[in-house]
């Protein structure tokens, strides 16, 4: 299998065998962290990371990435670079994109909520990017999908279920496992793109699904479909409720986190304080040792930062049974695997 030049914006793009050898790869990494195997992997390479939102373990795991393949990221700025938008004059898309490729051998773009005049012109400007690209374009978070932290999830899941850190990431062990996507209220306002991709990845690797919310707070009507039928393909179910408790019945991977509801976007403007306003009404909608006490002595996942104290307890996120920072750590292990499949030449 050859994924040189490949972008990856949506797992859901890739085949399943592709992203299992993201996950094996990054299991390798992660076992011989500094092997000369993987050291010089992008040597005099440059890994261009454009951050129209600020992040802390994204812009740190893919610098370190980087450096550990021998490479160098570059960390830029759209205020720092006269480009087109649809009130300034400037740069177009195509200009940019192809002058970058002259000059880089892969580009990482991350564009959130507040960013973006609607939902789904993160998705666009990603791809429109990558149309003109001729090196990969990786999506770290856009306003749809967060491909990265959903390959780093189910690693981190798998290894609790598996044989732990170091060996082999097997999804397989994730088969018929119990996955529930639960809202959770809180002080944010966050976009759809992690808790989408954590449905289809999930729903990939043959889970059970279970997503629940309260009422008025429906994700992308696509990312459900795809997920129905990803479950059904693999002979697992698919479930969507409002109950709080409900989704928490046997789940053995429970995944408490803030979205925003479809009406944050109007007028071309993202309404963050109406849509915090809002969520903070909802405060039965916490992850508690209470609706854990429900599962089947599940494990409590999330990507991090946490709002804890509205989408999840103290008591549950610092944990025994919480995997939070080793599924954080394995975002630098997965982009590794990434950057190494998709930029160096076999």
């Amino acid at each position: 299998m050859n994924l040189y030049q490949r972008d990856l914006i949506c797992t859901q793009d890739w085949e399943v065998e592709e992203l299992e050898a993201v996950l094996d790869l990054a299991a390798k990494m992660k076992r011989d962290r500094f092997s000369p195997q993987w050291t010089s992997i992008l040597q005099h390479k440059t890994f261009l990371m454009f951050f129209y939102n600020p992040s802390v373990r994204t812009r740190q795991s893919f610098e370190c990435a980087a450096t550990e393949l021998g490479g160098h990221a570059q960390f830029l700025e759209p205020k720092a670079m006269r480009l087109k938008t649809a009130t300034t004059a400037g740069e177009t898309v195509e200009d940019a994109a192809q002058v970058m490729s002259r000059y880089a051998h892969g580009l990482g773009i991350r564009i959130l909520e507040d960013k973006v005049p609607y939902y789904g012109a993160g998705e666009e400007l990603i791809r429109e990017y990558a149309q003109w690209c001729s090196i990969p374009v990786i999506s770290k978070a856009h306003d749809k999908y967060h491909p990265c932290q959903g390959l780093a999830d189910a690693m981190g899941w798998a290894e609790w279920f598996g044989k732990g850190p170091g060996y082999p990431a097997n999804p397989m062990v994730l088969r018929g496992k119990k996955l529930l996507v639960t809202w959770g209220h809180g002080a944010l306002a966050r976009s759809w793109s992690s808790v989408q991709e954590a449905l289809l990845i999930g729903s990939r690797f043959g889970m059970d699904v279970s997503l629940a919310h309260p009422e008025g707070y429906d994700l992308d009507p696509q990312v459900v479909q795809w997920t129905q039928e990803n479950c059904a393909a693999n002979g697992q179910t698919f479930t969507e409720t409002t109950d709080v408790r409900a989704g928490y019945e046997s789940a053995h991977v429970v995944y408490s986190r803030h979205w925003m509801s479809p009406q944050a976007y109007r007028d071309g403007e993202f309404h963050k304080q109406e849509e915090i306003d809002k969520a903070l009404k909802y405060p039965q909608w916490i992850c508690d040792a209470e609706k854990m006490a429900l599962t089947d002595n599940a494990i409590f996942t999330h990507p991090m930062p946490v709002d804890r104290g509205h989408e999840v307890t103290d008591e549950v996120a610092s944990g025994p049974r919480s995997c939070i920072y080793d599924v954080a750590e394995n975002r630098l292990h997965v982009q590794k695997a990434i950057m190494a499949l998709t930029m160096a030449e076999a």
